[in-house]
């Protein structure tokens, strides 16, 4: 089991890891060993994931996730298939808790009288300043 976060933990069960070949230069190395791994996890088939956690979840991944809702994170870093691993799935865990915040509920508010009376007085200053700057008129 991955734990997420308190409540939240997911079977390894629902993680398939695939191993490929990198892309990229490499030399021989490159040619031979397929290093570079591809996570898949179904989120909309996950018991461990709510429906509203799944909304969350697609702003949070965008086009790391697919419409069927699976996500797909990909890692070549490193030369080493188990290093790999290790960077897929903390990648997986971390986007997954940033799916688990629920975002602040902002209250809106109005400028108070002084604050609009102060923008208004600079706004007439810059105009003033900017007419100015125009050329000047000969009066007879």
């Amino acid at each position: 089991m991955i734990e997420i976060a308190g409540h939240i933990q997911i079977d390894e069960a629902e993680i398939q890891l695939s191993a490929k070949r990198a892309s990229g230069p490499g030399g021989q190395h490159v040619n031979k060993v397929s290093t570079a791994i591809e996570l898949r996890f179904d989120a909309s088939a996950s018991p461990a994931i709510s429906a509203e956690m799944l909304v969350r979840l697609r702003s949070v991944a965008g086009s790391r996730m697919t419409q069927a809702g699976v996500i797909v994170l990909t890692a070549d870093s490193s030369r080493s298939q188990i290093d790999n691993k290790r960077a897929v799935t903390k990648r997986l865990v971390e986007l997954l808790r940033a799916a688990t915040k629920k975002p602040k509920f902002r209250v809106g508010t109005k400028p108070t009288k002084g604050a609009k009376e102060r923008r208004l007085t600079t706004k007439k200053t810059m105009g003033e300043r900017k007419k100015m700057r125009g050329k000047l008129k000969l009066i007879d």
